[in-house]
């Protein structure tokens, strides 16, 4: 314990180094679950993951831990790329010594912003501009990271409730036409959704949904 104090006490360079190292560890780990969710395609995919259960009327089947699960592994799918150009360009020269703290949290935050700026909407990102009444950027890399990253939230939210509706309409259909069979049938004190469930998920199997869905979500990054 005395030497993990004594790391960050002393002036020697060396020690100084690994201590800048390991607070910069430590801050990227605290941040980690933020970074996750408004600055990756966790947000789009795991409210289109959840409009899927809400729209089949399963209750909680796929359960949350599932539908989390899933929707981690394909962000980190879909963001290694990106991923890569983070430590390539600003973690590993960083932990090299062959640039400043400041030098590598721009060359890190330059490919999520690329990312990030390809996926945001131009109206969604100028009300944030207009707000702190910034300049109109030249480049993606001349927008800061805290306009960028609000408008780029907002963005995923309407693109992930537009394939949420979407997602809902056949379903929807199976409901009203169930309804309309049981009510024609006299049956209006029973659920129409007890029986139109099988047929719902018996739909999606035969579309192999989860396929279209995932299909869907990464085709859109």
């Amino acid at each position: 314990m005395n030497e993990f104090i004594d790391m960050f006490s002393s002036s020697d360079p060396a020690n100084v180094s690994t201590s800048v190292k390991l607070l910069l560890l430590l801050t990227i780990f605290s941040l980690a679950p933020g970074i996750l969710i408004l600055m990756t395609s966790f947000t789009r995919i795991i409210i289109v993951l959840s409009f899927v259960r809400t729209s089949l009327a399963t209750q909680q089947m796929p359960p949350n831990q599932v539908l989390v699960g899933m929707a981690m592994f394909l962000t980190f799918f879909i963001m290694a790329p990106t991923f890569s150009e983070v430590y390539e360009q600003g973690l590993q020269p960083l932990f090299n010594e062959e640039i400043t703290l400041d030098e590598a949290y721009e060359n890190a935050s330059a490919p999520l912003k690329e990312f990030m700026a390809r996926h945001t909407r131009q109206k969604d990102l100028a009300l944030f501009l207009n707000y702190t009444q910034a300049e109109t950027p030249e480049t993606v890399q001349d927008i800061p990271l805290t306009t960028l990253v609000p408008a780029f939230a907002i963005s995923e939210l309407k693109t992930a409730f537009q394939m949420g509706f979407m997602i809902f309409i056949p379903f929807l259909i199976i409901d009203m036409a169930v309804a309309s069979v049981l009510m024609s049938m006299g049956m209006m004190m029973l659920p129409p959704v007890m029986i139109s469930l099988p047929f719902k998920i018996l739909l999606f199997v035969l579309v192999d949904g989860w396929y279209l869905i995932t299909q869907s979500l990464l085709g859109g990054f």
